[in-house]
């Protein structure tokens, strides 16, 4: 039996997305009585976001399949500060140009996961530098940053980790705080939002807004964390041996994502259904009991309705499809990734390391050679043990392509351009 009466707290209660709630009583009280608009800001610090934003987006969209309005705040203004929570160093700087494109490269991916438009219960997407940019300082000091007290910023966890270690807090980045702060309380305002989420990290910063907020007069606002997750084996979630898993499909195909998550490890597997699927928590409970074999037929599943929400179905099966008949018929698929290499260049003959880091499969010819001295580099299926092999034109197959693996589960075809 749920703790929860509202159907969205409800949700998250048993799908494993709640962390801590500021007033646990009155949230549901809220969200059971009316529709509620709430947010989660995302600073443009990529161009895309990557698997480690995906709890924070679900929880946008399970906010508005119960009903509720969710916005999806574009730090376009705090962007330009950069949030220092928890973080070793200070973050790059970025020019406007910078943010701006990031956050049209971003915004893409929201559509999959959210109904925009002008009705009640419809997204919106804002942008806080409609009134972070424009602001006079010294009215902003007077009217906001006297309600704060820097005895009590510097008793966060998120500032205090920083100072603990001896490393550097600027001024500038000592404002996020206050900054995001007075976006919850702007938000108020103008859109009458009750709620910021976000993950664990956050509580501190969202717990400032609420203050903020009574000072200023808001009504009661409230703050919702999710756990910061980590993968069984203690890997940080949106990381893999490649590099961060992507969000935007220009900068990771729908194949590698649905590889991603195909690749999860056993025990984060009923985890991963309820966080980044829609499936019913029946149909859940029921694949979550599978084991021994199944469990691999459970994670193509998983793998694919991930995918078919970011990707769609169709990019989302094709993933599955390549990936079976690669793994399981040997064949090459059409749609597995690829590389163009210059024909000339194929023609003079590109050294294996070479080719293995232009393919991404490794971040240096170091880090190639010891795949190679491992054993886990095959062209066209066949193993390759010397590092100073020359690949040629004489490795081009009859279907116009050489394959380059890493493993069993990373493949990558070499098309002559």
């Amino acid at each position: 039996m749920s703790r929860f009466k509202s159907d969205f707290l409800r949700t998250l209660d048993e799908r494993g997305f709640i962390h801590q709630i500021s007033d646990e009583a009155g949230l549901d009280e809220l969200f059971a009585k009316e529709t509620v608009t709430a947010y989660i800001g995302y600073d443009p610090t990529a161009p895309s976001l990557h698997a480690g934003s995906l709890i924070q987006i679900m929880m946008l969209h399970w906010m508005q399949a119960t009903g509720h309005r969710p916005i999806s705040l574009m730090g376009g203004g705090t962007g330009m500060v950069g949030d220092p929570s928890f973080k070793d160093d200070a973050r790059q700087l970025m020019t406007i140009d910078t943010i701006e494109s990031n956050i049209a490269s971003i915004k893409r991916v929201f559509a999959n996961y959210l109904t925009y438009g002008e009705g009640p219960k419809d997204a919106l997407m804002i942008n806080n530098a409609d009134w972070l940019r424009g602001l006079n300082y010294l009215e902003f000091l007077r009217d906001v940053g006297r309600h704060f007290s820097v005895n009590r910023m510097l008793s966060f966890d998120s500032v205090k980790t920083r100072l603990d270690r001896e490393q550097s807090l600027s001024f500038l980045e000592f404002n996020y705080m206050i900054l995001q702060a007075y976006d919850f309380v702007e938000l108020n305002k103008r859109y009458d939002v009750r709620l910021q989420m976000g993950g664990s990290d956050q509580w501190g910063n969202i717990v400032n807004g609420i203050d903020l907020g009574h000072r200023m007069g808001t009504p009661q606002l409230y703050a919702l964390t999710s756990p910061l997750l980590t993968t069984s084996s203690g890997a940080k979630m949106g990381k893999s041996a490649n590099g961060a898993v992507w969000l935007n499909p220009d900068m990771l195909s729908a194949y590698d994502f649905w590889q991603y998550w195909r690749n999860t490890e056993d025990a984060d597997v009923s985890r991963f259904l309820k966080l980044y699927t829609t499936l019913p928590m029946d149909e859940i409970a029921r694949l979550s009991a599978l084991g021994g074999a199944e469990i691999n037929e459970v994670k193509k599943i998983l793998a694919t309705e991930i995918t078919a929400i970011l990707h769609g179905r169709t990019a989302a099966e094709e993933a599955a499809e390549t990936a079976r008949k690669t793994f399981e018929e040997g064949a090459l698929a059409d749609n597995l990734p690829s590389i163009e290499v210059p024909t000339a260049e194929l023609e003079a003959g590109i050294g294996l390391l070479a080719l293995i880091v232009k393919a991404g499969l490794a971040a240096s010819n170091g880090e190639a050679r010891r795949h190679v001295q491992g054993g886990a580099v095959r062209i066209n299926d066949v193993a390759i043990s010397d590092e100073r092999k020359l690949i040629g034109t004489g490795e081009v197959t009859g279907d116009g392509v050489i394959k380059l693996s890493l493993g069993k589960k990373k493949h990558i075809l070499v098309r002559p351009a």
